[in-house]
């Protein structure tokens, strides 16, 4: 009834309605894009007015991509708990192209992500770099470590189309996502791993999911040589956003929380968290662990 006044209202029809379905008009779909731009707009305002204060404080809705969100997450949430106790925050685990178009919408303050992703309205900062690792199953260990050229000939288990970890492995490989493949691809971390210990294949893993994932099973790690495959992680938000003092504020936490995780007493020394060098980044080497073997490349 709301929508047919709206309509009497402005003199055009907003929704084609159907027998079986209803839909936006071409004028709709205009008048929907206003309207999210205007709550935007309203929504910055706030943002305005916490912008003016020099700490934390408020809603925070942040989002992370899922090869990052079980790992870190807990130590982000603890520590901003802790630092910044008059934070309401909201966490979205979403698919970078989700959470790019949610940051878009002012649906996100900011999210966590594997870098580059090359939106000219979006801030980049660089958090640390992370290495991935090889594992196989548990057989292999102690086999040579292989080269990029002979991973392209094993059956690679892969994540799902949409996940930016897939792309960057097929770019380390040389290959394309096109290529026919004989397996099916995961949608989770946990289930390449529970794969690869059932000897369905290889995979790579981010180093922050290691000691996570590989509780439960059956696999063993391995490094390769440098250049070791590696991503970059780091923050976004929209580069209108007013709260981007606070938001370089939470760059910082996050910096911090991945030092501790490093340090953790219950994370394999073999496999440490990314070390942070001078200026915020952090340095790719580290070393294999203790509790599974580690290979390497001759």
């Amino acid at each position: 009834m709301q929508i047919k006044e709206l309509e009497e209202s402005l003199g055009a029809v907003l929704i084609e309605r159907g027998a079986r379905q209803v839909r936006l008009t071409k004028f709709g779909e205009e008048a929907a894009q206003r309207v999210r731009d205007i709550l935007r707009s309203v929504e910055e305002l706030g943002d305005f007015a916490r912008a003016s204060r020099d700490r934390l404080a408020g809603r925070l809705r942040i989002g992370m991509i899922p090869t990052i969100a079980p790992y870190l997450l807990p130590t982000v949430i603890e520590n901003l708990t802790r630092t910044h106790p008059q934070l309401d925050i909201h966490v979205r685990e979403a698919l970078t192209s989700k959470l790019i178009q949610e940051l878009a919408e002012g649906r996100l303050d900011a999210a966590i992500v594997a870098l580059p992703v090359s939106e000219p309205s979006l801030t980049e900062v660089a958090l640390f770099a992370e290495n991935f690792l090889l594992l196989r199953p548990d057989e292999d260990e102690g086999a040579p470590v292989p080269s990029r050229e002979r991973l392209r000939e094993m059956r690679l288990l892969l994540l799902e189309e949409g996940h930016c970890f897939r792309d960057q492995a097929l770019s380390f490989c040389n290959m394309q996502s096109s290529q026919p493949r004989e397996v099916l691809d995961a949608n989770s971390l946990s289930t390449l791993v529970q794969m690869v210990s059932a000897g369905m294949g290889v995979t790579l893993v981010p180093e922050m999911a290691v000691a996570v994932e590989t509780r439960s099973a059956s696999v063993s790690v391995a490094r390769f040589k440098d250049p070791q495959p590696s991503r970059t992680i780091g923050m976004i938000w929209r580069k209108t956003n007013p709260l981007a003092g606070q938001l370089r504020q939470l760059s910082e936490v996050v910096c911090r929380s991945a030092d501790a995780l490093r340090e953790r007493p219950d994370r394999p020394r073999a496999v440490p968290g990314p070390k942070r060098r001078a200026g915020g980044g952090y340095s790719p080497k580290s070393r294999a662990p203790r509790k599974k073997r580690l290979a390497s490349t001759p």
